[in-house]
């Protein structure tokens, strides 16, 4: 489906550490790639090189004197808890703004290489980090590199882009950043904010012209229940606003090992929602897609299976469930981790979901999320809420 893909990295995108107890460990992407590369997957893109994001790149979205506050936490390593950071979720480092900075730079990379036509797709699996607020550290994450990929399109003339984020945690930066610009449609699925860090990302949340969506899906919630509430939503919204450009954030967090929350899907309901992202990408933005990681605290078992699959699938040349992984890839996950990796790409599960325009149950919390969702939003659209 793809005619050109080209995946954004450098060695030192791994420099964005919050240190050896932090669950946003750097190991995830390095595994990633070094799974990517076993497989064969790496061997069908483009591999490109990025540079840290300008000071003047990172105030399309950040305050000026946050990112000035940010640089001297880097030189000195001591806390500045009036930008966030020094926090049990953001520890302060020395380097952080140059660590920050690169990775903003890598998804500005994958911007710049869907907008001069270099690539069909682009992705940047280091990127992601999507609770960053204007002046202000979140979440584990200092710049908000989709929300600057996004600012730096727009102002190049992008009139319509459409961000999609799959991450168990609601896209909160990134709807703040576009709350009130109609040119942005965001659609975020998460576990309920009644569960789950932020604490945002209610239906009600409709921002300018309702192009502000959430999907607060119930904890427990597994491929079916996630699939449908996917499928009732994006691909009518998507299709009605017709983006020039496709953003979507991969936080894979929403896996049944993830220590951090409370949904329930599996790695191969995760690849079917990243093949629906892709087709998505075709039927309604001419193909032009960028896609970066996110959350995902299981390091071993989840992460690097889940953004294989990704990087795959942005090629063109998924990864069928029951490949087994190298036993090369496994031997170095040993050696880095003592952890038992898994055997194949597979959890063993076949998802299905039965679409919503079959009818709803009103008795089912997810159905009810769905509907909450798409009476907010679908007449703001003109769309029907109604399956």
């Amino acid at each position: 489906m793809s005619r050109s893909v080209r995946v954004i990295w450098d060695d030192a995108l791994t420099s964005y550490d919050f240190g050896p107890t932090h669950p946003l460990a750097p190991v995830r992407v390095e595994l990633t790639m070094a799974l990517a590369r076993h497989l064969g997957v790496l061997d069908r893109v483009e591999l490109a090189g990025c540079e840290p994001a300008s000071d003047d790149e990172l105030a399309m979205i950040h305050k000026r004197d946050y990112v000035e506050a940010v640089k001297r936490v880097s030189v000195s390593g001591a806390p500045d808890l009036g930008c966030g950071l020094g926090t049990m979720d953001n520890p302060a480092f020395k380097g952080v703004h140059e660590a920050s900075a690169l990775i903003a730079g890598a998804s500005l990379a994958a911007a710049r290489t869907i907008w001069e036509g270099a690539a069909e797709h682009a992705v940047n699996i280091a990127g992601g980090l999507h609770h960053a607020m204007p002046a202000m550290a979140s979440g584990f994450c200092v710049y908000n590199d989709p929300a600057l990929a996004i600012a730096w399109l727009l102002e190049r003339g992008v009139g319509r882009i459409a961000y999609v984020d799959v991450d168990v945690h609601h896209g909160d930066g990134v709807q703040t950043a576009f709350y009130d610009d109609p040119r942005v449609l965001t659609i975020s699925l998460h576990e309920s904010p009644r569960t789950l860090f932020p604490g945002t990302g209610f239906p009600e949340e409709t921002g300018a012209e309702g192009t502000a969506v959430n999907v607060a899906l119930p904890a427990g919630c597994g491929d079916a229940g996630w699939l449908r509430a996917f499928h009732a939503v994006v691909p009518p919204l998507l299709h009605e606003f017709r983006p020039e450009v496709l953003v979507t954030q991969h936080g894979c967090d929403s896996h049944a090992l993830d220590p951090l929350a409370n949904l329930m899907l599996s790695v191969d309901g995760q690849r079917l929602a990243y093949a629906a992202l892709h087709r998505l990408a075709h039927e309604t933005a001419g193909g032009r897609w960028i896609a970066v990681g996110g959350g995902g605290y299981e390091l071993v078992q989840v992460v690097p299976r889940a953004w294989t699959h990704l990087l795959a699938e942005a090629a063109g040349h998924p990864v069928a469930p029951a490949t087994p992984t190298s036993e090369e890839w496994r031997r170095y996950v040993r050696e880095r981790t003592g952890e038992t990796p898994p055997l194949t790409m597979t959890d063993g599960r076949n998802p299905e979901f039965r679409d919503i325009s079959a009818g709803y149950d009103p008795a089912d919390p997810i159905d009810r999320a769905v509907m909450a969702t798409r009476k907010a939003v679908f007449p703001l659209h003109g769309l029907d809420p109604m399956p």
